[in-house]
This record gives structure tokens, C-alpha cells and sequence, in this order.
């Protein structure tokens, strides 16, 4: 029997695993046939969020220059590089443009399909447009994957999950706000992915409140404006008529910082710097296990001051007291208390200093008189965000978001390292395109989007739900629709996908935040004991070994590439091992 290797996901984190496949055979496994099974109904390359058939509206959220699935020399792996063009290069498009969903669909699509050619001969790759529903099998045996409506199982030798972003089941919060909503004739959209999400009952003109502010508030705008008919002239929003009034707020209250809209010039802070693989080796080898906040977040916050004031000194001297060398020298000598003061003395501005926690909270403190006091104090914040994310006089900004790639690869290495993490690098890395803030500001201007404040608070009270937030004392807003403009949290225990919930009812562990426990180093997943399975790996954000981004830029070393290449080669030298035993 030829061996059988069982692929769950045909979406990029599935292609990137074939790919590595492709490139370390002809030193793992030359010679000997493979059967590949891809599994997943969508379609491959592009998967479920990339596919061709959704809104030409909804875009990339990155310049298409930084966007690639081919390996380059930073990516520190065991396998073979195997060069590739970048999606502007295949497109044909201005680096710094957001292409289109559709655009990198078919991107993803070309790559899958020169991939499947790059493999050598005697290994097969097959496609099952089905969902799998369960894996079973002994530990030192031969693996059956079940798939949905199928009487007869794949059988495989190894097993790889590449599954993406799952939907999940409502917590209880949820499940209560949706029962209180059919309860009182409401509207109530639970966390999902916009795109998918039916958003027909919000009538034109209907004041509909939304929580949550990240990227899936951007495209349920895009949808419910001009998916709607609506467009821009200039800075100007012309409605069709048939917009719902959208009442947005947060825990921060503010969307993510606009993608920064500059490339650094001269010389890049040297990377890692405080928190590299010798911090995190000794991090992993702490008896009692680490807290993020205590002993990591400091590592962290000391990189992104480094990268800040790097940049700073050797790029904006004047703005300084200081040489770059003697400032660097008593950074890395300062304690935490010493901090502060030795900021303060060798940059003057306020303006010039990195405040990680100002950052993260900039309405904390912030209170407003009215509520249309808010929405100017908001418009004014969003223009000062476009404003400094495209001026390169503002570059260690730039230089933070380097230190924040930096931090992230390392990061992957510790596994769960929680929830915050993600969301503060997503606030300050990974937001919207310019253009996007434009159009809300425009939206703002037109009165289709009214800001909510921090700290939003919505009750299910008097038949209706109520907004409120302490950046607007005593403010109450009544609406009788409710969105959550955010993805479901990726738990394996309230997962819909029933393979994931099958693994953790037989024995897979899991985080205390939900997620798929792996071995770091190679993408096996592990039971509760901490034993690896020795057949079974996964890889992607349902997993404590996510990284950062969707896509990798090109050369930043790329985790997901070199979490691919250790899964690949340790799948080529495990199915090798069984074809010299068949032999023997």
C-alpha cells in the first residue's frame, strides 16, 4: 500500500504545507510514491476567506507588495528555499496598492496549482470537495478520516489539520442576547465573518449598534454602504438611501491605526534585541511555567522601546539630547523605574516618546460633554491617526511596527500566550488601509457612522438594546439591532467544525483559552499528558503556535513558513521510515 498522507484545509496554510513538501523531497523522500488527500469543500488555494466569489468591495488588508507564499533567505529552516513573486509582482500591481479579495484568490489559486506541479512525479495529490468530521485510530497505526456524507473513511498514515478560521457555537452571552432578540422581534448578528454574515435585516435607516471595531467592522461598513449603492466624491459620502445608521463602539473605542503609508529608509533597528530565542528558550524552561504580564511583557515592551528609539536617535538626531550610543547603553543598563527619567532627559517632546500604554487606551481618562462633542473629538482623532501614519517624520512608528513582526516570531515559540497579545499587536499593526479611516471619516461627516466611545456597554432592557460608554457620561443610545462586528474567538471546545470538537473528546489538549495545544517544534498536536501524537499535527490560528498575519512579508523570516517546513520534513521523514520498514 502506497503511503497516505490526509491534508484537512485547502487554503493557503494547506498549499504552504504542500509546498514544503515539494521542496523537501528529493532529500527526504526521493523515490518513493505519496498519496496526498486534500480535504476541505472550498476551493483550494483560496479556501474559504480567499475565494474569487465575494465582494469585489471587500479588500486585502495589506500593500500587495507584502503579501507573499514563497520562502526567501530570512526564513531560518531546515528545507530548501524556493523562491516565488509576491502578489504585486504576479498582479502587475503598484506594490503599495490593497488589492481586491478576488485578485489574491486567484493568486492563491496559481500558487496552489504550481505547487501540485512542483511535486515530484510519484507523489499524488487529491482533492475531496467535503468537509472532514472525524479522525480515529491508535496512535501507532494507520489514521481513518471520515468525511461528511461518506460511509467509508481516507485512510492515511499522518494527518494534518490546516483549517483557518472555524465558526464557533455563542457563548452564553451570546446565546442570551439572540434569545432576547427573538423574544422582543430584534435583530441580533453574532460574531462572524463579515462576509458571510446576511445582513438583510438591517433596514435602510435603521439605527443598528455595532461592537467591535477592528477589521470585521471595516468590511460590514463596506457592505452596508456601498455594497449598498453609496459612493465617495472626494471626501464626501453621497448615501443611496438604503444605508442603516451604524452606532459603533469598543473597548478601546477607536479602530485600529491605519497601515502606515511610508517605507523605511536607511538603517533598520537590529532585531531581536532584548527578547530573542535565548529569552524564550529560558522562558520555556521555567519550572512553573511564565505570566504573560510579569515576565513577558516586559521583554516585550523594551523591544519596542529599543526599535522606537533607534529610530529616533539615528534618523531624527535633532530631536534628541543624546548620542544614539551612550542613550542605548544605559537603556539596556535601566531597570524599569530608571526608565522614565532616562527617556525624558534625552528626548525632550512628549510627542517623540513611546507610551505603549497611552497607545493602547487613548480614550482612558477621555471624557466628552455630548454626544456630538464625541463625534468631532473622534473626527479629530482619526484625521491626526491618517495624518502621522503618513508622514515619515513620525518614522519610529515604523520601526515599532518591525519590532512588533520581531516580537510576534518569537512569541510563537511560547504557544498560548492569550488574548491581549493578539489584539494589541492586530491595533497597532494590522489595521485598516488608509483609504478605509478616509471613508469613515467621510461616513462620520454624513452621519451614517456615529462613535459610541470606550468601554462599550450594551444591556438587553425595556424591549429594545441599549448602548452606553463613560466617554460620554449619562449617554444612552436605543437601537433594535445589535451587531458583533468581530470573529468568533478560535476555541476547540464550542468550535462548529466537528473534527476539532471529535479531537478534543478524545483526549487533544487544549489552552485555558480554547486553543489546539501543539508541539512548538514541529506541529504535533498533544494530549493532556503532553505526549505528542506521533500521526496527528496542526498548524493556524486555531492552534496555541498561530502566527502573526494572514500573509507573510517578504523578508521578515516568516514563522508560518518555518512552522510549514518543520511539519513537512517531520511528515517526510515519518512516512519514509514506514516505506524502509515495508522494504526490510
Amino acid at each position: 500500500m502506497r503511503p497516505a498522507l490526509v491534508i484537512v484545509g485547502a487554503g493557503p496554510r494547506g498549499t504552504g504545507v504542500i509546498e514544503r513538501i515539494a521542496a523537501n523531497a528529493p532529500e527526504l523522500y526521493a523515490g518513493s510514491g505519496l498519496d496526498i488527500h486534500l480535504v476541505d469543500p472550498h476551493p483550494p488555494g483560496a479556501g474559504r476567506v480567499w475565494r474569487t466569489a465575494q465582494s469585489p468591495l471587500l479588500w486585502m488588508n495589506s500593500h500587495a507588495a507584502d503579501v507573499t507564499m514563497f520562502t526567501d533567505d530570512t526564513v531560518e529552516m531546515a528545507g530548501p528555499v524556493r523562491p516565488g513573486p509576491t502578489l504585486h509582482e504576479w498582479a502587475g500591481l503598484d506594490g503599495r496598492t490593497f488589492a481586491d479579495r478576488q485578485i489574491q484568490g486567484r493568486y492563491l489559486r496559481w500558487v496552489h496549482q504550481q505547487t501540485l506541479a512542483a511535486l515530484p512525479p510519484e507523489i499524488t495529490v487529491h482533492h475531496h470537495r467535503r468537509r472532514a468530521v472525524r479522525i480515529c485510530g491508535p496512535r501507532d497505526g494507520r489514521q481513518q478520516v471520515w468525511l461528511e456524507g461518506l460511509d467509508r473513511p481516507l485512510n492515511a498514515d499522518l494527518v494534518v489539520l490546516t483549517l483557518g478560521h472555524l465558526d464557533a457555537e455563542p457563548d452564553a452571552e451570546q446565546r442570551a442576547l439572540t434569545a432576547y432578540a427573538r423574544a422582543h422581534g430584534l435583530v441580533h448578528l453574532p460574531p462572524d465573518y463579515t462576509a458571510d454574515s446576511d445582513l438583510s435585516a438591517l433596514a435602510p435607516g435603521q439605527r443598528v449598534l455595532v461592537r467591535g471595531f477592528g477589521l470585521a467592522f471595516v468590511d460590514l461598513m463596506v457592505l452596508l454602504t456601498e455594497g449598498r449603492g453609496g459612493r465617495y466624491d472626494g471626501d464626501t459620502y453621497v448615501p443611496s438611501g438604503r444605508e442603516p445608521v451604524l452606532y459603533v463602539g469598543s473597548r478601546r473605542g477607536v479602530p485600529y491605526h491605519a497601515k502606515l503609508g511610508y517605507d523605511l529608509t536607511g538603517e533598520r533597528p537590529p532585531l531581536p534585541r532584548f527578547l530573542g530565542p535565548a529569552q524564550i528558550d529560558a522562558l520555556r524552561a521555567r519550572p512553573d511555567g511564565f505570566d504573560f504580564r510579569r515576565d513577558v511583557w516586559p521583554l516585550v515592551a523594551r523591544e519596542l522601546g529599543f526599535a522606537h528609539y533607534h529610530r529616533l536617535f539615528t534618523a531624527h538626531p535633532e530631536r534628541t539630547t543624546a548620542s544614539w550610543a551612550a542613550f542605548e547603553e544605559k537603556y539596556a543598563a535601566a531597570d524599569a523605574a530608571d526608565l522614565d527619567a532616562l527617556v525624558a532627559a534625552a528626548v525632550p517632546d512628549p510627542r517623540d516618546r513611546l507610551d505603549l500604554a497611552a497607545l493602547d487606551r487613548p480614550l482612558d481618562g477621555v471624557r466628552h460633554p455630548s454626544h456630538d462633542s464625541l463625534q468631532e473629538g473622534m473626527r479629530a482623532y482619526l484625521e491626526e491617526d491618517l495624518r502621522r501614519r503618513h508622514d515619515p517624520a513620525h518614522s519610529p512608528d515604523l520601526a515599532v511596527f518591525y519590532a512588533l513582526l520581531s516580537v510576534y516570531g518569537q512569541l510563537v515559540r511560547l504557544g498560548d500566550v492569550g488574548p491581549w497579545w493578539h489584539g494589541f499587536f492586530s491595533y497597532l499593526a494590522s489595521g485598516p488601509p488608509g483609504p478605509r479611516l478616509r471613508q469613515l471619516l467621510a461616513l462620520s461627516r454624513a452621519g451614517v457612522v456615529r462613535f459610541v466611545g470606550a468601554d462599550m456597554r450594551v444591556a438587553a432592557e425595556d424591549g429594545v438594546f441599549r448602548a452606553s460608554s463613560p466617554t460620554v457620561p449619562g449617554l444612552h443610545i436605543e437601537a433594535r439591532a445589535l451587531v458583533e462586528a468581530r470573529l468568533p474567538g478560535p476555541t476547540v471546545r464550542r468550535s462548529r467544525d466537528p473534527l476539532l470538537r471529535a479531537l478534543h473528546a478524545d483526549g487533544a489538549a487544549e489552552t485555558p483559552d480554547g486553543l489546539l495545544r501543539v508541539d512548538p517544534a514541529d506541529g504535533r498536536v498533544l494530549d493532556r499528558a503532553g505526549r505528542p501524537h506521533p500521526r496527528r499535527f496542526a498548524l493556524g490560528p486555531h492552534t496555541d503556535a498561530r502566527s502573526s498575519g494572514a500573509f507573510t512579508r517578504p523578508r521578515t523570516g516568516g514563522p508560518a513558513f518555518r512552522q510549514n517546513d518543520a511539519t513537512a520534513r517531520a511528515a517526510l521523514t515519518f512516512l519514509r521510515s514506514l516505506t524502509e520498514r515495508a522494504a526490510a
